[in-house]
């Protein structure tokens, strides 16, 4: 994220916490943030610890320097259709799908996660865009089966290699959130890259895929805020 706003000409500052900072620390630091007008934008890299009530971080952060797209209000403009910052995953996926000349609107889209990061603002920007989308959890039953009946698959399940040819019908497009690194430094994601493949029209690879448009992204959001 550094290397990036370097690279397009955002100064960005870091704030490295101990890591026994209290959760009164760091929303007085959000604060003070807040009210500095030299700043734009503010992230912090979830996840916090277990002591720190990630939602009361996220709600602490100003709705115009949220640059993450996480704060309710950005939800709310989200699941509203209205202008605001978007989740910067979501976001980096629907332009990834449309700058492939992929087709959204009308397509059944399955969403394999219900995270509020990933999969709960994928599914509502997919519908803004028109799709026909269901989501699929740990409750839901013939996983695989509904699967199959997608256009577009978003894999986001956190499961390393979970996704086999046998969830993809011919010709879907897939699109692995998934992200894993194993004890030699080895990254993979939540597909079974080399068996799903031949099966699909188009795969994102990990690394490599979801990752630089999630980046991308949220460049796009430091960039929108500063206009606001």
């Amino acid at each position: 994220k550094k290397k990036a706003c370097e690279y397009i000409g955002i100064n960005s500052k870091s704030f490295e916490l101990p890591g026994d900072t209290s959760e009164k620390e760091l929303l007085e630091l959000l604060e003070r943030l807040n009210n500095d007008s030299s700043i734009n934008g503010i992230l912090v890299q979830l996840p916090v610890p277990d002591y720190i009530d990630p939602l009361k971080v996220i709600n602490t952060i100003s709705p115009s320097k949220d640059v993450d797209g996480f704060s309710p209000y950005s939800v709310g403009c989200l699941n509203l259709g209205e202008k605001g910052f978007l989740s910067c995953t979501p976001a980096g996926i629907v332009e990834l799908l449309k700058r492939s000349d992929i087709e959204i609107d009308g397509k059944h889209c399955v969403i394999m996660g219900r995270s509020n990061i990933v999969g709960k603002p994928m599914a509502s920007l997919m519908l803004n865009n028109n799709a026909t989308v269901t989501i699929t959890h740990s409750h839901t039953r013939n996983l695989k089966e509904i699967c199959k009946t997608a256009d577009i698959l978003i894999v986001a399940l956190g499961q390393k290699e979970f996704v086999t040819s046998e969830y993809v019908k011919e010709g879907a497009v897939v699109i692995d959130v998934g992200i894993h690194r194993d004890e030699n430094n080895k990254l993979s994601g939540d597909v079974l890259y080399d068996d799903v493949a031949p099966h699909c029209s188009a795969i994102t690879p990990v690394p490599g895929g979801v990752g630089p448009m999630t980046i991308a992204m949220l460049m796009y959001n430091c960039v929108e805020a500063v206009e606001i």
